[in-house]
């Protein structure tokens, strides 16, 4: 029988394939993009938004920080990484000194300066662990509460229009599993600071299940009528 540390790291390991393909998903959007040579009306934010999400749990997951939660630094670096892409993407795609090019230089600005706080307050003002894992959970905390409103949006369309076109049943259903998992994660060696996040991200996937089963026979298929891609794209900055 296996020993509950074994069992954690396999869990965290099958969170990690999860995580990756929800970092992944952006790629059509990049690809539409890159094809359109313009970012047309998709939105920057929820990418700007992941950086600083996959940077603060990064942090979190530092041995210095947090012991034994190198599988939380592994994904979201992997996440990082490609947010940092996607981001060129947009700024090289953005037409001039434009509107979207403004939100990414401003946006990665504040965000470097956050960091550096973060990090000087993270290793200066706490001189143990278990005070820089209380620091840094609760701030992981407060952002991915925020970010969990973001399909809100989508939620509240499907309600209005009893269509669930443009929310993406595979998607929905890969946010469920990836909250599920790194639930487990987290209780098999309890970190309230991950439990907390992820089961919030359990609950939102599960609704989002239901509206999908709920609505899923009154859809209109044919329906074109123009939607904003920023109402239709479900945010990955959850992603622990």
């Amino acid at each position: 029988m296996m020993d509950p540390s074994t069992i954690r790291s396999i869990v965290g390991i099958i969170g990690n394939v999860i995580s990756f393909a929800l970092f992944l998903s952006p790629i059509p959007t990049m690809r539409q993009i890159i094809k359109k040579k313009s970012v047309q009306q998709f939105e920057v934010y929820p990418y700007i938004a992941t950086i600083l999400n996959c940077v603060m749990w990064v942090i979190y997951g530092l041995p210095t920080v947090n012991p034994d939660h190198i599988l939380v630094v592994t994904i979201n670096g992997i996440g990082l990484g490609l947010q940092v892409v996607y981001v060129g993407i947009f700024l090289l795609y953005s037409t001039g000194w434009c509107l979207t090019r403004k939100k990414i230089t401003f946006g990665l600005i504040f965000e470097a300066v956050f960091t550096v706080i973060v990090t000087m307050i993270t290793f200066y003002v706490f001189h143990t662990t278990e005070k820089r894992t209380m620091f840094m959970g609760a701030l992981c905390v407060a952002f991915n509460i925020i970010m969990y409103f973001s399909p809100l949006t989508v939620m509240k369309k499907v309600i209005t229009t009893k269509s669930v076109k443009y929310m993406p049943f595979w998607l929905s259903l890969t946010n469920f599993l990836n909250g599920l998992c790194w639930t487990a994660y987290a209780f098999i060696h309890f970190d309230i600071w991950m439990v907390v996040p992820n089961g919030l991200g359990v609950f939102s996937g599960l609704i989002q299940l239901l509206l999908y089963w709920r609505y899923y026979k009154t859809t209109d298929w044919n329906d074109d009528s123009p939607v904003s891609p920023k109402e239709v794209e479900l945010k990955m900055a959850e992603i622990v």
